[in-house]
């Protein structure tokens, strides 16, 4: 008869070590895994790295700083500031309310066509934000498919409103938010749900009291990016919205407005877009950025 202790260090000294720590075999493949570096990926890795970070550091060393507070206290900027705050928020609202069921029913329910379903939902991450803007013109317009009866029935015209933006910026941030949102539902156990119906609660009540906690972390992550990326929209919000100062201009629009005439002013804007840039990789560090 084998004794246990006999074959647990046998396939300790054939693994090379303890397994519960890996023992010290693994640690030598990976200590010698990382000290080893092909050129050939070192060489394109440092390209990739210098074409990443280069734009970046030039727009610092090209920055206005002794102007730059007058730069960012004229009214202009902290109009097209305080507008792009409220639209992104308001953005980022929408898609919550609209964006958290969508997740749920994409990760949770089966039903035919999913695959397409899902397809479309993330379609306006390749779009072209002009060729969303269009297609927002074409739907919601005075004379869209749905705007002419908007105008008509409730006089409610969105294009070239501040309703407009937040409508455009829904539009590209929304699959952000499902996305983020329908894969921490797909690695949240389901059982959990079961377990709480087979206690008398409703669907609606599982999904409330025991999904929603659980998948919080997933919707707060889905929230920031949706925010940023509505706070950066351009293409969409310039097509349907226009660009009326005070009423429809966003940061990006006055970027691109400001760089035609006063290029420090641009420079100033695009500092303060990065500063929220780094901010929101901040937010998401422990997402996104810890080290397994």
């Amino acid at each position: 008869m084998t004794d246990p202790n006999t074959s647990g260090t046998a396939a300790r000294t054939v693994t090379g070590g303890d397994t519960r720590d890996g023992g010290p075999l693994r640690r030598r493949v990976r200590a010698g895994a990382r000290r080893g570096v092909p050129l050939p990926l070192l060489v394109p890795a440092l390209v990739g790295l210098v074409f990443l970070l280069l734009p970046l550091v030039a727009l610092l060393v090209r920055a206005p700083w002794r102007d730059l507070p007058d730069q960012l206290t004229s009214p202009e900027v902290w109009d097209a500031l305080r507008l792009s705050l409220i639209c992104a928020t308001s953005a980022t609202a929408a898609s919550l309310v609209l964006g958290v069921p969508l997740a749920w029913l994409l990760a949770r329910t089966e039903f035919p066509g999913r695959g397409l379903v899902r397809a479309l939902v993330t379609l306006p991450l390749v779009l072209p934000p002009v060729v969303g803007g269009v297609a927002l013109l074409l739907a919601l317009g005075r004379n869209g498919v749905v705007g002419q009866w908007l105008d008509s029935w409730f006089g409610i015209t969105l294009p070239f409103t501040t309703a407009g933006v937040v409508v455009a910026e829904t539009f590209v941030a929304l699959p952000f938010l499902v996305i983020s949102v329908e894969g921490t539902l797909r690695a949240a156990d389901p059982r959990f749900e079961e377990a709480a119906m087979t206690l008398g609660a409703s669907r609606f009540t599982a999904f409330r009291r025991v999904t929603l906690p659980l998948i919080m972390p997933g919707i707060a992550a889905g929230s920031v990016l949706a925010w940023a990326r509505a706070l950066g929209e351009f293409g969409a919000t310039i097509t349907f919205a226009g660009n009326f100062p005070g009423r429809t201009q966003t940061m990006p629009l006055a970027v691109y407005l400001a760089l035609q005439s006063d290029p420090a002013a641009a420079i100033a804007l695009s500092l303060v877009l990065l500063a929220v840039s780094i901010a929101v990789l901040a937010g998401l560090r422990d997402r996104w950025m810890t080290v397994s």
